[in-house]
């Protein structure tokens, strides 16, 4: 039987469709303009005033120009290395600091987390850092952006809580049947934390991708430029101009804007086609971590 839905009630749903209606295209537009700007004819695009709903006519020059941009492409190697390699350096840093926390029979469990969760709120700072990572030697090298950020202490802790609600009689019977820690880390807690592996992933990903000022401070050669300095460069700079050789005088100027637009939508079509395989885990796996212990 179906209840007969009041007027208030009805009411309230179409409130609801039409705030998150706006709430979604005020959300997407910004993006959507981008997307239309890239893709539409440069001269359109500097005489277009106000809202652009869809491609003022139909060029990818400013995709021609953009990978034909060898500091693109180096900036693109760069940052799949250091994604790839900083994200797996990440969640096994991680992955075995929430296992060991996560233990009841670790000697100086607490004292060693409140350590971790100071450095949350308090650190050495940006000078003190670099001189560490000089004297180190990863200055000018892309070691200089994965160690550092080897672990996040906010990870940590949501991991650590997964790990928390894994019974901890399936810890003993692997035990009894020979199994050492890392077995029960890689056989029994990971596989049952991939909600949360999954969000981690995303995390450290995501950030690693979207990283510009470590590389800043700490790269020198431009060979070893991440693609996010290199979009630096490109729009706050304006250093369009290596990439308009073959433009004419009069175009210089619209296509530079368009290769702007280019550029910005190259470099986050990667994280847009990351993110719907590990969407389904995101809710269930935040969700976990959610209650701090």
């Amino acid at each position: 039987m179906t209840l007969k839905r009041s007027f208030g009630e009805r009411l309230f749903d179409v409130g609801n469709v039409l705030a998150l209606s706006l709430l979604t295209l005020a959300t997407a537009y910004p993006f959507l303009y981008v997307l239309f700007a890239s893709v539409s004819d440069a001269q359109a695009v500097v005489q277009t005033r106000g809202l652009l709903l869809y491609p003022k006519g139909f060029s990818l020059e400013a995709y021609k120009l953009v990978f034909m941009n060898p500091s693109i492409l180096t900036g693109y190697a760069n940052t799949l290395f250091i994604v790839v390699v900083g994200t797996a350096l990440n969640l096994a840093m991680t992955a075995l600091g929430a296992y060991a926390l996560s233990r009841q029979n670790v000697m100086w469990r607490n004292p060693i987390m409140f350590g971790i969760v100071f450095t949350m709120f308090f650190n050495g700072g940006l000078i003190p850092t670099f001189l560490l990572v000089n004297d180190i030697g990863l200055l000018d090298s892309r070691w200089a952006l994965i160690l550092p950020v080897a672990m996040s202490a906010y990870n940590l802790v949501i991991m650590r809580t997964a790990f928390q609600g894994v019974p901890v009689s399936l810890e003993e019977s692997a035990k009894l049947d020979g199994a050492n820690d890392f077995t029960v880390l890689f056989r029994i807690f990971i596989p049952l934390s991939m909600p949360v592996i999954a969000v981690m992933i995303l995390f450290y990903g995501v950030a690693h991708w979207n990283s510009w000022f470590n590389a800043m401070i700490y790269i020198r050669t431009r060979e070893l430029y991440p693609l996010q300095l290199i979009l630096r460069e490109i729009l706050i700079t304006n250093s369009t101009d290596s990439m308009m050789t073959a433009v004419g005088g009069g175009d210089r100027m619209p296509v530079g804007e368009t290769i702007k637009y280019a550029t910005i939508i190259v470099s986050t079509i990667p994280v847009l086609c990351l993110y719907p395989f590990l969407q389904k885990y995101f809710v269930k796996g935040v969700m976990i971590g959610a209650i701090k212990g």
